[in-house]
Parts: structure tokens; sequence; C-alpha cells
């Protein structure tokens, strides 16, 4: 299958080369006065015995979408380091699905970022997550 092409307004994302290139392509759309948009198309690499996206893949994007909306929100960029990540799947994604993560900061203080948010697959939430982050100095 070709990856089709993102919705309007989403760039690739080009994070630091390593494990995200596993798990994605992921891109962005910024936002005014919000976290900037994440999105991942579900591709073949993300399937798994049953033809849905892996788990891990939901997991991942949950991370990736988080952990990005603490590294994006002060210059000097943040280098957050998870803490803790909670995901409930509350639907399945299938080949070929475009994903969205909308994200809050809920608190930002000197050393510890707590956020939350969901996975949405065209309007759907398929997941809610929340996110303890360390930030490193």
């Amino acid at each position: 299958m070709t990856d089709p092409a993102p919705p309007e307004g989403f760039v690739p994302a080009d994070f630091t080369p390593g494990f995200l290139d596993h798990g994605g392509p992921y891109f962005l759309k910024p936002r005014e006065d919000a976290p900037q948009l994440i999105g991942l198309r579900i591709c073949e690499h993300h399937i798994n015995y049953a033809d849905a996206a892996h788990g891990g893949v939901i997991s991942t994007f949950a991370d990736v979408a988080l952990s990005h909306a603490v590294y994006d929100a002060e210059r000097p960029r943040l280098t957050p380091s998870t803490i803790q990540l909670g995901v409930n799947y509350l639907a399945g994604a299938k080949l070929g699905d475009w994903l969205e993560a909308e994200v809050r900061i809920d608190r930002l203080g000197g050393r510890v970022a707590y956020t939350s948010g969901a996975i949405l697959r065209d309007g759907e939430r398929i997941a809610t997550m929340t996110g303890v982050f360390a930030i490193r100095s």
C-alpha cells in the first residue's frame, strides 16, 4: 500500500533518527495557543495479527505526542523524559487510518510536567492518555 499524503497543514515531523523512525512516520500541524497536533497514518508495519494497529503503536504514539507537547512548550526547548504513561484503548485502528493526537499540558513545573489528551480517528476517540514527564536540564 502506498501511504496517502497527510491531511492539509500537516508536515513531516523529522524527529531525530532512531527508534521513532520505526514507529512513524509522524506529522505535525501547528495551532495557535495549543500544542501542535501530531498525526500518524497507520501503515503495514503497524499492523498486528488481527489486522489492526498494534497496541504498542498506539501507546508509542501517545508517548510521542505527550512528550512532544512538553518539548515544544518553551524556548529554549525542554528535554522531557517519561516517568509515567497511561493509555486507555477505546477502539482499534486499521490500515490506512489517519490518527491525530490532541494534547493538553495540565501542569508545567520546573522539574515535572503533567499532560493528558486523546487519540482521534475521524473525530472519534480511540484512546485517551496521560503522561508525567521529568524535565531534564
